[in-house]
């Protein structure tokens, strides 16, 4: 049984990997449209189109969402995407021409291997290419490939991270899932364990050095040097989504809740350091509550973050969590 976003019917999802410049993009294709809505949390995101998905927007449905690595450069992509809808007849018909909707979002990973590569127009029309309803592929593929955690001492103490995916199934036939780039500032930590699984590592390199005992007892000039130089390179990206039919007031709603997900399993989360945005899409016709719909959002969220970490391979230097384990 397939638990991953495209568990949803409507919903293909399609990467672009290039594992020699560390980078990659991913994209969620829903062509025929899907209601969505956004909540940005991190205080240095770096995203497109993303006041078309506020609730008092005119536009009522996407047609994609795009994540994707190569920090600002890597929104790019989103130019791919719209051009593979439009050669399909897909977009919001302003009369002219079809226009798709395509918000996107972007991860910083231009340290791993070449900063001077990054996803463009080119790669995101190969993700669309590339987009099936199957299971989704997760680890070091698409907008995960360069994704790492625990940059508190930098990059060269962090963890390889990934993009994982998970849904969630009720006996009445509501599916709601996520799909998870991880890249973020802070650990990850298992929930029922509590147990840091991927992050910062001690300098010794054997085990993980805590990044939250580690900033409470820093001292303001450290945290202020640290802010400096990571300001803009750590972001988690997600994409929840539901056959449960919703108003767009309603998406905003699960992409808001769906962050309680990522409070789970990352810490610190949401700081001034990251990026950190969540999507919702709704489609179908399946008749739910919606904060049933969100609190089962976030749930597929933190599930979907685990397996990010647990999927990924060393790169770039960055040993894995199974390398801890």
């Amino acid at each position: 049984m397939n638990s991953t976003l495209t568990a949803i019917p409507g919903l293909k999802v399609g990467h672009w990997t290039n594992l020699e410049a560390g980078t990659g993009c991913t994209v969620v294709l829903c062509p025929q449209g899907a209601v969505a809505g956004v909540d940005i949390r991190g205080g240095a995101p770096g995203t497109r189109e993303t006041p078309l998905l506020e609730p008092t927007s005119g536009v009522d449905q996407v047609h994609a969402v795009l994540l994707s690595g190569g920090s600002a450069y890597g929104l790019s992509a989103a130019d791919g995407v719209m051009r593979w809808l439009e050669e399909r007849g897909y977009g919001f018909d302003v009369g002219v021409a079809k226009v798709p909707i395509v918000p996107a979002a972007i991860l910083f990973d231009l340290p791993v291997a070449r900063a001077d590569v990054r996803p463009d127009a080119a790669a995101g029309y190969a993700a669309c290419e590339a987009a099936t309803d199957a299971p989704v592929v997760q680890g070091n593929v698409g907008a995960g490939t360069g994704a790492s955690c625990g940059k508190a001492f930098g990059f060269a103490r962090a963890t390889k991270a990934g993009i994982g995916s998970a849904a969630i199934r009720l006996e009445r036939g509501v599916i709601v899932a996520a799909l998870a780039a991880v890249n973020a500032f802070g650990d990850v930590i298992h929930p029922q364990t509590g147990r840091i699984i991927a992050g910062a590592r001690r300098p010794d390199g054997i085990g993980f050095a805590d990044t939250m005992a580690y900033l409470a007892d820093a001292d303001g000039l450290t945290i202020a040097r640290l802010a400096e130089q990571q300001r803009g390179q750590n972001t988690t990206l997600a994409v929840v989504a539901t056959n449960a039919a919703l108003p767009k007031h309603h998406a905003a709603k699960v992409a808001q809740m769906a962050h309680d997900g990522l409070a789970r399993v990352i810490r610190p989360i949401h700081t001034m350091l990251d990026g950190d945005a969540i999507f919702a899409l709704s489609l179908g016709e399946m008749r739910a509550d919606v904060s049933v719909i969100g609190a089962l959002a976030a749930d597929a969220v933190a599930q979907a973050v685990i397996n990010a970490v647990l999927a990924a391979e060393p790169l770039g230097g960055l040993p894995c969590a199974n390398d801890f384990a």
